[in-house]
């Protein structure tokens, strides 16, 4: 799975602890999530997507290069 949840953030201005709160979790948590450490529930993945003005694609889906 393609993670572009830092790539976004950073083009965003946005820092993890920022999101953190926007979303109601840890900054600590974000940072898993950007490093694929973290699976997020499909809810919390939809926060992160509309607190970066983005489409759940434009964040997690995988592109296929063939």
């Amino acid at each position: 799975m393609v993670n572009r949840v830092k790539l976004t953030r950073i083009e965003k201005g946005i820092t993890q602890k920022q999101l953190a709160a926007r979303t109601g979790i840890t900054r600590q948590t974000i940072g898993l999530i950007e490093k694929g450490h973290y699976n997020p529930t499909l809810q919390l993945c939809i926060k992160i997507a509309k607190n970066l003005d983005v489409t759940l694609n434009d964040l997690f889906w995988e592109e296929n290069n063939s």
